[in-house]
C-alpha cells in the first residue's frame, strides 16, 4: 500500500497550485519509497521523547482513516540521500535534544514540512537539531498530527481545514516549553520556532495566533504560546491560488498580528513548489504591521534543501547567517 505516494502528491500539488514554476534545474533522483506500517517514529537515544497531550485525553484525529502510525523513507533524494517521514500521526510528541556543551539559554521548536500529509522527521527535523544544539540551543522537534488535506471550496479554491490540528499541537508545545523552562535550562523569553515548507506556514500561523485554538488542559496552556522569534524557510499557503502574478495580497486565512515576533525568511527564487512570492508577501505584511523582518533570497536552491549541502550556496550559507541574525536580535 503506497499510501504516502498519494499523500505527497496531494501536498506538492496543493502548494504548487498556489504559484509554482516549472521544475527547471530542480530535478532530483526518484527512488522507491520504503514504508513501515504500524511503526511509531522514535528519535533514538539522542533525544527524550514525551507525549504532547496527557494520556487518555481525547484528541481530534487527523485523516488517518483507521491507519496506525507509519514511518518510511521518502523520494526524491535530497543531496543524494533519502529522507525519513512519519504519517498517520494521531498522538503527537515532542523530542528534546539538549546541547552537549555550553548552554545558550535559548530553545528552538522545529516544525518540519511534509505538506500536512506527513512530517519530514530527519531532513527538516533531527538534522536541524544536530546543528542548533551545536550552538548551545535546546532543540525541540515536534511530531504533529497529520494528514490533514486542504480541501476545495464550492468555487474550486483550496481552503484550510476548519481546525488546523498541527497549530494546536504547536501551541501546546510552546506552552510546555515555557511552563517547564527551568527544567530545560531555558529563558522563557528566548524560545523561538523554525519551520520548513508546510512547517513554515505552521510557524507563521503560530507567530500570528493571538489566542489558543483549543480549551485549556492544564497549567502549560495558561502561559503564552507565541514564539519570541521565527525562522521561516521556503513557505507556501500564504497566497490564494487564483490571483495575478504581481498580486501580493495574503490569503484570507493569513491574519497578521502586530505582536508577531522578529522573523527571518529564507527562500530560493527558483523554488518549483512554493513560489518566492509567498515569502515576499508575508514579509511585506509583517513589515506593514510593524514587525521586524529580514528576508534572504538566493537565485538557486530549489525546495526542501534543509541543511544538506548542495552546489547551491543557500544550502551551506543559511545556517551561519541565521546564527548571526539570532545574535543580532539578542537570542544568542
Amino acid at each position: 500500500m503506497k499510501v504516502l505516494s498519494v499523500l505527497l502528491l496531494l501536498a506538492v500539488g496543493a502548494d504548487a497550485a498556489s504559484g509554482s514554476r516549472p521544475l527547471t534545474n530542480c530535478a532530483r533522483t526518484i527512488v522507491e519509497k520504503i514504508e513501515k506500517p504500524n511503526t511509531v517514529w522514535d528519535p533514538g537515544p539522542a533525544a527524550d521523547q514525551i507525549a504532547l497531550w496527557p494520556e487518555g485525553l481525547p484528541l481530534q484525529a487527523p485523516e488517518v482513516e483507521g491507519n496506525a502510525e507509519m514511518v518510511g523513507s521518502g523520494s526524491p533524494l535530497v543531496a543524494g540521500r533519502p529522507w525519513n517521514w512519519v504519517t498517520f500521526v494521531s498522538r503527537p510528541t515532542m523530542s528534546i535534544y539538549r546541547p552537549k556543551g555550553r548552554a545558550a539559554g535559548a530553545a528552538l521548536l522545529v516544525l518540519p514540512g511534509g505538506g500536512y500529509a506527513a512530517v519530514a522527521m530527519d531532513l527538516e527535523g533531527s538534522e536541524v537539531c544536530v546543528w542548533i544544539t551545536s550552538q548551545g540551543v535546546v532543540c525541540v522537534l515536534l511530531k504533529y498530527r497529520v494528514p490533514q488535506v486542504w480541501r476545495r471550496g464550492e468555487n474550486g479554491v483550496q481552503l484550510p481545514p476548519d481546525r488546523l490540528l498541527a497549530l494546536e499541537d504547536a501551541q501546546r508545545a510552546m506552552g510546555l516549553l515555557r511552563h517547564h523552562h527551568a527544567a530545560y535550562g531555558v529563558d522563557p523569553e528566548k524560545i523561538g520556532v523554525i519551520g520548513f515548507s508546510a512547517g513554515a506556514h505552521l510557524a507563521a500561523a503560530l507567530s500570528n495566533a493571538d489566542t489558543r485554538r483549543y480549551g485549556s488542559v492544564d497549567a502549560a496552556d495558561e502561559v503564552a504560546s507565541r514564539p519570541n522569534f521565527a525562522i521561516v524557510l521556503y513557505p507556501g499557503r500564504f497566497l490564494p491560488e487564483r490571483r495575478t502574478t504581481m498580486d501580493l495580497t495574503l490569503a484570507p486565512w493569513m491574519k497578521i498580528s502586530a505582536d508577531a515576533p522578529p522573523t527571518l525568511l529564507i527562500h530560493a527564487m527558483n523554488d518549483p513548489v512554493n513560489d518566492i512570492r509567498h515569502s515576499i508577501a508575508y514579509g511585506l505584511a509583517l513589515d506593514d504591521a510593524g514587525v521586524s523582518v529580514d528576508m534572504r533570497f538566493y537565485a538557486g536552491g530549489c525546495h526542501a534543501f534543509g541543511l544538506r549541502p548542495t552546489s547551491d550556496p543557500i544550502s551551506t550559507e543559511w545556517p551561519d547567517f541565521t546564527v548571526d541574525w539570532l545574535r543580532s536580535i539578542g537570542m544568542l
